[in-house]
């Protein structure tokens, strides 16, 4: 593979050496070297070659100030690390530092000699022989990044790259020796995307560098706004070297849009162009969102690039302050620089003194009378230095961890002992490194070979001064959750028409509360018309797709649904706070005398008398339509039947007491409990049979009203239905004829009395029920018989049990036998007080 490769550069690299030569650049050697134990290798765009010319400064046409800024900040951590007892102690850290010239093939010929201590072939490659290359940092730009981390791929030496952020780049497969530590533009895209969501804008133009880097990221960030139903009128790329009449067209493209927010991910030198024409055409409406590849550069922050890029708004790496890295590149002697760099230009532009004078004075800039331009030396705004910084040390960092288990690394010697050391494990403790700066920062990868992304939020704004300043109003952070990942400083915004005034870039204005959208023919989704809801149809909120009906049903959070709910659950609390009494009084006399095991069963079925009024609130399911009335029906035949039971045995043992009669033989309390279960079971059946052969179930009822649907049960067979209605009917007629008929018995034993007046009530609240129910529209239908399940339970839970909790807590003098009994039918009471217990 390297034999081919090697062939295929041939063409190219006569050609870059001759650039690389009229520079004064030798790319067979390495502009800065330092000898070591270990040696790290360097690849930076010191110069820009003529076929890929990226000048990273007006002033400097030939040679890139911050590429070599970088660099030093390479050697910087290097000599940091030397002087580290706690990291490599007895290793020394070396490196060779090459220029690629801004060129793909010189790229690749610079890491080939720095792999060139290697095995070159493949075939009989092994991890064992040795390399004084543990790993390569670079390059600045994804393409070669990607050429060079191929070409080398079989060598198992990490490249670690410190401005290449292409998302393709992540593909473990296809490159597994890469690594990074600036984020994939694949969590850029995804930045992006939310937010432009976040401010509202629907309608976007988007323009994008034509290499990997910028096709790559905004194909991403394009597919991410379509899954957040946001929509691209335009998508164009643009290089560096574009032919006028492609500028001139983008521009009209531009100018003609609707779209007035444009994301472009792209490099700034390839918008040099694009704003100079945009600026003579006078194109200054738009809001620009910026990805970090021009949003923070100082080459566009001119006076007359501002007038177009005007709060600008964009994601730029984290800025941070590397301790001693300002004063040690403000340090910098021209005696130190490699005399076949021509530098003079630059130098001068950088910092307002001349180079000659320099070198005949041998001090540094910092030391000359004339004030120097700090935006070279400023190393928070030099933000890329960081990941070059953090790159080296995730280096020594790995290899520490590997030195540490191959020999004590106290011993002096421990530097004879790295032949052992083989390329692939220096592979496998990169991925797991995970250090923290002394700043700081956490450092490690992720199964990928990324750093976690964080990204300033950078807007464009005009100082007091007339100075172009690169405000930091928030931070996004992909390790954070879905949904707080952005998080805003309290400063404001400068927007294209200024502050507080947050631009709008929509297709179609949203559709009001009473319409819907209807997508334009052709159109995306984006453009739309607003039609009016047709009859029976209703939209509640702002921007909806369809028109829904208007569904009626009662539901747990409206007022009347609320009140119903709270008499249920007072209803429960207070049957059960009676049982609680009748369980803890139960061998008092009144209990007794009471028929306490029927009693108790009354209890339990009231309780699910007002518990199974809660199935009939909330929207109609198949499950709720067939449970409401079933249990509805057995509850209240449990119910009844019960009262029926203690009505009896009140009958009969007063009847019992005639001398010969013994009718209570037949209704002890075996039988009680063989009556009740036998008249439920009788319902049970009933309700068995209805769900068998036609359930209820929920229907969409919008014969009723015009203008609305109302949600409802439909009883499936009404013959089952009035079946259990009628059966309930029957069993209540009985329960008041019986208790009437017992209305005489002594006043001090008069259960029947209450009984009596609590049927009387049940069979008042059902027969009023008919003519509401029938008469109640929608909803209130439900509410009317949840009121008379609710109202005949109350009534029977206070005439019968009311007396006599009223006794048993306040009149406790009367709950006694004697009492119980009186004074006027001693003989006949003492032998139903007997019966009933």
């Amino acid at each position: 593979m390297i034999a081919v490769t090697l062939v295929l550069l041939a063409v190219f690299v006569k050609a870059e050496d001759t650039i690389c030569k009229m520079l004064q650049t030798q790319p067979d050697e390495p502009l800065f070297a330092k000898d070591g134990d270990i040696i790290i290798g360097g690849i930076f765009s010191f110069h820009n070659s003529i076929a890929d010319e990226k000048p990273m400064f007006k002033e400097m046409p030939g040679f890139n100030i911050k590429e070599f800024l970088f660099a030093k900040t390479m050697a910087f951590a290097a000599e940091e690390i030397n002087n580290n007892s706690n990291i490599l102690p007895g290793i020394s850290m070396g490196y060779k530092i090459y220029d690629d010239c801004s060129s793909v093939p010189l790229a690749m010929k610079a890491a080939l000699a720095l792999v060139n201590g290697l095995e070159k072939s493949v075939t009989n490659f092994s991890c064992t022989k040795p390399s004084n290359i543990y790993a390569i940092i670079g390059m600045s730009d994804s393409t070669p990044t990607i050429a060079v981390t191929t070409s080398i791929r079989s060598y198992h030496i990490p490249v670690i790259s410190y401005y290449s952020t292409c998302a393709c780049l992540s593909k473990k497969l296809d490159f597994p020796t890469f690594f990074r530590t600036i984020p994939s533009d694949y969590h850029q895209s995804k930045a992006l995307a939310q937010l432009v969501k976040h401010f509202g804008w629907t309608w976007l133009g988007a323009l994008s560098s034509d290499n990997d880097y910028g096709n790559a990221g905004i194909a991403a960030f394009i597919e991410a706004v379509q899954k957040e139903g946001l929509c691209v009128e335009y998508a164009h790329s643009i290089y560096r070297n574009s032919p006028r009449e492609k500028v001139l067209t983008l521009v009209d493209i531009m100018k003609r849009a609707s779209s007035k927010v444009i994301v472009v991910f792209a490099t700034f030198s390839d918008l040099e162009d694009l704003i100079k024409e945009l600026f003579l055409q006078n194109v200054t409406s738009l809001q620009w969102i910026g990805s970090e590849g021009w949003i923070s550069s100082e080459y566009l922050a001119t006076k007359e690039n501002y007038s177009v890029l005007k709060g600008a708004l964009g994601l730029a790496i984290s800025n941070v302050i590397i301790p001693s890295l300002p004063d040690y590149l403000n340090d910098i002697r021209p005696s130190e620089i490699p005399k076949s760099i021509d530098l003079n230009m630059s130098w001068v532009s950088a910092f307002n003194c001349s180079l000659e004078t320099e070198v005949l004075r041998n001090i540094s800039c910092i030391e000359a009378p004339r004030q120097i331009s700090n935006q070279y030396t400023d190393v928070p705004e030099v933000r890329i230095a960081n990941n070059v910084y953090k790159a080296v040390y995730a280096i020594a960092h790995s290899l520490h961890s590997l030195f540490e288990c191959q020999c004590n690394l106290t011993n002096d010697t421990c530097s004879d002992k790295i032949h052992f050391f083989i390329l692939c494990k220096v592979l496998e403790k990169l991925k797991k490194v995970n250090y923290t700066t002394s700043y700081g920062e956490n450092v490690y990868f992720d199964e990928n070979g990324d750093p976690v992304a964080k990204y300033d939020l950078i807007n464009w704004q005009m100082s007091e001064k007339g100075t172009i300043k690169f405000v930091n109003v928030g931070l996004y952070d992909s390790s954070l959750l879905a949904g707080k990942q952005f998080s805003m400083n309290n400063v404001s915004i400068m927007w294209r028409d200024g502050y507080n005034k947050v631009p709008k870039s929509v297709c179609s204005e949203s559709c009001q509360p009473g319409t819907r959208k209807a997508v334009r023919k052709g159109k995306p989704i984006c453009c739309f018309d607003c039609l009016i809801c047709g009859e029976g149809e209703i939209s509640n909120t702002t921007g909806t797709d369809y028109c829904d009906f208007d569904i009626e049903f009662l539901t747990f959070g409206e007022i009347m649904g609320i009140l119903l709910v709270i008499l249920s659950i007072l209803g429960t609390m207070v049957t059960l706070t009676v049982a609680t009494v009748f369980f803890k009084y139960r061998q008092t006399p009144v209990v007794k005398a009471n028929n306490s095991e029927l009693s108790f069963l009354l209890l339990f079925s009231l309780t699910f008398c007002f518990l199974c009024s809660l199935t009939f609130i909330g929207e109609p399911s198949d499950w709720s339509c067939m449970l409401r009335h079933t249990a509805f029906g057995i509850t209240f035949v449990l119910c009844i039947s019960c009262i029926l039971g203690k009505t009896l045995v009140v009958l009969m043992a007063f009847r019992a007491t005639l001398p010969g009669n013994n009718i209570m033989k037949l209704f002890g309390p075996r039988q009680q409990r063989f009556s009740v279960f036998s008249l439920t079971a009788i319902q049970i059946l009933i309700c068995a049979l209805w769900l068998m052969l036609s359930p209820p179930f929920p229907i969409k009822n919008m014969q009723h009203y015009n203008d609305k649907i109302i949600l409802e049960c439909d009883l499936g067979s009404a013959v089952t239905f009035y079946s259990v209605l009628g059966y309930i009917g029957l069993l209540s007629i009985m329960c008041f004829i019986l208790a009437f008929l017992a209305r005489k018995l002594p006043d001090n034993f008069n259960e029947a009395k209450f009984i009596t007046f609590s049927m009387l009530i049940f069979c008042s609240v059902w027969l009023a029920f008919i003519p509401a129910y029938i008469s109640s529209p929608g909803k209130y239908t439900v509410a009317v018989e949840i009121f008379a399940i609710l109202a005949s339970s109350f009534g029977l839970l206070f005439c019968i049990f009311a007396p006599k909790c009223y006794i048993i807590l306040l009149k406790p003098e009367k709950n006694t036998k004697k009492v119980l009994l009186g004074k006027n039918q001693p003989k006949a009471l003492t032998e139903v007080f007997k019966i009933m217990n």
